[in-house]
């Protein structure tokens, strides 16, 4: 099953981004109102951070057994390894979820730099089934969009 494309908060992005250089090139248009994006550099900053939340999903399909398993392991690590401090400030942003990287098998596809699966910090267990075949992964520590779960992603949970 393909993941749909291009999701909406690229969209948004793009509109955002294409309007604010609009309306720089042409003076008489009035400009958006949208707080902290006065200057170039602010734009750009804000650019950057919203970027940072999109993560493009190329396949979305079935974990095997083994995928389950290390996604499982690496998971279980990273949450144990988090502080109380880190862990309250995850409930505090109401994230549940934590995204790790599991291995690669032969339904990964071509494109997919990483496989990443999800993981419940509540259940403590994998969220799904599922295993997205992503482009390019967020930064660690980074919560992102994954499928119906937002997830911040912890990597290989070293």
């Amino acid at each position: 099953m393909k993941a749909r494309s291009p999701h909406i908060v690229s969209v948004i992005l793009a509109a955002a981004v294409w309007s604010s250089s609009c309306f720089a090139q042409f003076p008489g248009l009035p400009q958006l109102p949208v707080p902290g994006w006065g200057s170039g550099a602010a734009n750009a900053a804000a650019a950057a951070a919203v970027a940072g939340i999109v993560v493009y999903i190329i396949e979305k399909h079935e974990a095997s057994e083994r995928q389950k398993q290390i996604a499982q392991e690496r998971a279980r690590r990273a949450y144990s390894n988090m502080s109380a401090k880190r862990k309250a400030q995850l409930k505090a942003k109401k994230v549940r979820y934590i995204a790790v990287d599991t291995e690669k098998n032969a339904k990964t596809s071509p494109r997919a730099k990483k496989s990443v699966m999800v993981w419940d910090t509540d259940k403590q267990e994998v969220a799904s089934d599922n295993v997205y075949d992503v482009q390019k992964s967020p930064p660690v520590g980074q919560t992102a969009k994954f499928d119906r779960y937002s997830a911040e992603y912890v990597g290989s949970g070293s």
